[in-house]
């Protein structure tokens, strides 16, 4: 059989029939319904909110959970479809993880029955849109600094606070507040201080959501700064099984791991363009593929993007058995996007001049990847985290 150019490993070859199913179904509505526009979508630096009734018709809104309206498909395939649609656009991809990875993640695993009962199927099929609010402005890395502040009074809570580089928000119906929470009446009971989980409507007084303009990465996406100012909140808002900060970061490994599958999308989608336009291309009588030095490059283009995609697959399984370790998903989400930004830099370079417009994919692949290095735990707290499971010692603080 003749090796595929753009499954090299035959890595999809090891997906099983309704994997297989979801990935044609996205990759065939992300060619012909987002594709076109994606390029003007991030010239003007936004995301029609119309894309989520398609997004949310491919059952893709929380399609890893169960119940409530959600898809209960498997790990691999969630990741199978954030891979094809970060093969369009970072942005939408992100648009997806943060509805489904992070604010349903949420309500889904901490929140108590008649939370996930109101909010959820609603967010399945896309007529309510949830946004995630854990960093700030000076509490990125550092979540635990946060000085978003939840206090108790009578029977209601009292959010003051602000959260920066938040996606959807200003989509958002609904708003996952993380904040530290204090009852005056019991300043020693089970909250102390500790982090919990909130559900915001976004329509409550006091609070406010603006875009985040000026923005030269993940541009076909709206991100946002919320401000919550005496926002009033009923007692049954904040998320019954979520004291701590392992509450937000199981949401945030959920993203990750959508994380590690689409950046092979990206790479994939970087490397593929790079080899048609070589094949294509002629200069000094020859094609620009048929120079050792352009060969070179297409070579550890295949290398890099098979090596992300035999890695996102592994750890689909290691999620599917219940066996990964958030340590694992470090190691995927650091492994791949550096893989996938090391590609789009190498493709944009084989286009020459011309890999620097919109008409091609890969600078705008390019810059979204910066992007996607940070959000969701930089490259330097990925590495920490891989050496503190290796050595057993915590550089962190």
């Amino acid at each position: 059989m003749a090796i595929d150019p753009g499954d090299f490993l035959a890595v999809d070859d090891q997906l099983d029939a309704d994997v297989r199913a979801v990935r044609d179904t996205v990759r065939s509505y992300a060619a012909a319904e987002l594709a076109p526009y994606v390029g003007e979508w991030y010239e003007t630096g936004g995301l029609p909110i119309e894309v989520a009734k398609g997004l949310a018709k491919l059952g893709l809104f929380g399609m890893h959970l169960t119940g409530y309206g959600c898809a209960g498909l498997s790990a691999t395939a969630y990741g199978v479809a954030c891979r094809e649609l970060e093969a369009v656009d970072s942005g939408l991809r992100s648009f997806v993880s943060a509805h489904g990875s992070l604010a349903m993640t949420a309500i889904h695993r901490w929140g108590s029955e008649e939370q996930r009962a109101r909010w959820l199927p609603g967010m399945a099929t896309g007529e309510l849109i949830g946004c995630f609010g854990l960093t700030e402005a000076e509490a990125g890395s550092d979540p635990g600094s946060m000085r978003t502040t939840a206090v108790r009074d009578g029977d209601a809570w009292v959010i003051n606070g602000s959260k920066m580089w938040i996606t959807n928000g200003t989509f958002a119906d609904v708003a996952v507040v993380w904040a530290k929470a204090t009852d005056p009446a019991d300043p020693g009971g089970p909250d102390g201080g500790r982090i919990r989980g909130f559900l915001v409507p976004t329509d409550t007084p006091g609070f406010t959501a603006a875009k985040i303009e000026r923005k030269l990465s993940l541009r076909a996406s709206v991100t946002a700064e919320l401000a919550l100012d005496g926002v009033r909140v009923p007692a049954d808002a904040a998320l019954p099984g979520a004291r701590g900060l392992s509450g937000p970061l199981t949401c945030l490994n959920e993203a990750r791991f959508g994380i590690l599958w689409g950046a092979v999308g990206a790479a994939r989608a970087c490397y593929l363009e790079a080899l048609r336009h070589c094949t294509a291309r002629t200069q000094f009588g020859r094609q620009l593929a048929s120079f050792q030095l352009v060969q070179a490059k297409l070579a550890e283009m295949v290398v890099a993007v098979n090596s992300a995609a035999l890695n996102a697959l592994h750890l689909g399984r290691l999620k599917d058995a219940g066996e990964i370790e958030p340590e694992q998903i470090s190691f995927g989400k650091l492994a791949n996007v550096r893989a996938a930004a090391e590609v789009a830099r190498t493709a944009r370079s084989l286009l020459g001049g011309a890999g620097i417009t919109l008409d091609h994919t890969v600078m705008r692949h390019m810059n979204n990847l910066e992007t996607v290095m940070t959000y969701e735990g930089t490259e330097e707290m990925h590495t920490l985290s891989i050496a503190r499971s290796v050595t057993g010692i915590s550089a962190f603080r």
